[in-house]
């Protein structure tokens, strides 16, 4: 073979071994970083070994109790002209230092107007509806206060929603009839939990800040409720709705009582009954009412009204606060003036809050349930 042909295929063959191994290497080098860097050291021995750790939550129980409350003279004339040195606050009989202060006036008011229509008021439904109509037609102010009507015997229901409506309440209220048997406690925490909890919020720079209550006309007879009477005080306490209580009952009633500023009250001896409406109303700061006819309750209506509108707010942190769930008693006294009366929700409940572990306090006093 000539030797010019033989040098052709041997240069031949050393280019396609220098191609098949630029083949091979491309690869890896697209694979390797440009610039790797170091390896890590390995940990020495007794070296601890940093690990990632995400952000801590601190949580803080703030344990601040909020007390809403009137006061009023020898006359039951309100007095708003008080100062936060005028008060002292006691919890289990033990003085707190007051916090904060405030008076509160002229705020909206949400209005749950609760209205037995069981079997045992069916010779007063008349009754109840003058009342009930006559107190919104007093207190109600279209466009800033909102009310809804709840009935209940066997079980509550809410047979007009909130409204600023006086027109639409009376017409609802007009319809109500009797018959069924009475679930007192039951209306009162349903009342409390699913309308008064989270009312309509008014427009302006504070829309939270509204005053809650209830009027209850009832015969305080009851018997067909899942709740109990502490579960349904402790409900109103939590939301802090105040109760007042208007009485069914014409036992015992004087009809020779002639004086204005006493023909609200009328009883001369309660009757179970009219005990539970007392406590109901004792309990969350409001009055209880054991009138013989509407027009007793006239000037009574007035007087809430002006009541709701005029508050004082004091909130303090207890000293001796713990999460047991135990009921702790609340007493407001104004030393410097005596005879003046406060009208107050008597205590709370110290419960953790099961919608929220960070045991937040609710609007009304300690974290509660």
């Amino acid at each position: 073979m000539p030797r010019a042909l033989i040098s052709l295929l041997l240069a031949a063959v050393l280019l396609t071994m220098a191609a098949s191994d630029r083949a091979r290497q491309a690869p890896a080098k697209a694979a390797a970083p440009a610039q790797s860097a170091p390896p890590a050291a390995a940990p020495q021995a007794g070296e601890k070994v940093a690990t990632p750790q995400a952000p801590q939550r601190i949580i803080q129980v703030v344990n601040l109790v909020d007390v809403l409350f009137t006061v009023l003279n020898r006359r039951n004339k309100l007095v708003p002209d008080l100062q936060k040195e005028d008060f002292q606050i006691f919890d289990e009989k033990s003085p707190q230092e007051i916090r904060y202060f405030s008076k509160q006036t002229d705020l909206p008011l949400r209005i749950g107007m609760l209205v037995d229509t069981s079997n045992s008021i069916r010779d007063r439904i008349k009754f109840e509806q003058d009342a009930s109509i006559n107190f919104l037609f007093s207190v109600l102010r279209h466009g800033r206060d909102e009310a809804f009507v709840m009935t209940f015997d066997d079980e509550p229901q809410v047979v007009q929603a909130f409204t600023s409506d006086a027109g639409l309440l009376r017409d609802q209220i007009m319809q109500t009839r009797a018959g069924g048997g009475t679930a007192i406690y039951d209306a009162i925490y349903d009342a409390c939990q699913n309308q008064l909890s989270h009312p309509p919020r008014p427009p302006g720079d504070q829309p939270d800040i509204v005053r809650r209550v209830m009027i209850l006309i009832s015969d305080g007879d009851d018997n067909l409720s899942t709740h109990t009477r502490g579960e349904a005080i402790e409900m109103a306490q939590r939301t802090s709705v105040v109760i007042y209580t208007i009485s069914t009952s014409t036992q015992w009633i004087q009809l020779s009582q002639t004086d204005p500023d006493k023909l609200a009250s009328r009883k001369t001896h309660l009757t179970e009954g009219d005990k539970i409406l007392q406590d109901l109303a004792d309990e969350t700061g409001g009055r209880a009412f054991f009138p013989y006819h509407v027009d007793d309750l006239d000037q009574s209506f007035q007087d809430i009204g002006d009541e709701l509108r005029n508050q004082y707010s004091i909130a303090y942190m207890p000293t001796n606060y713990v999460l047991d769930g135990r009921y702790h008693r609340i007493r407001i006294e104004v030393p410097e003036h005596k005879g003046y009366q406060v009208r107050a929700r008597r205590g709370y409940f110290a419960r953790a809050n099961r919608e929220n572990n960070s045991q937040r306090p609710s609007p009304s006093g300690p974290a509660t349930p």
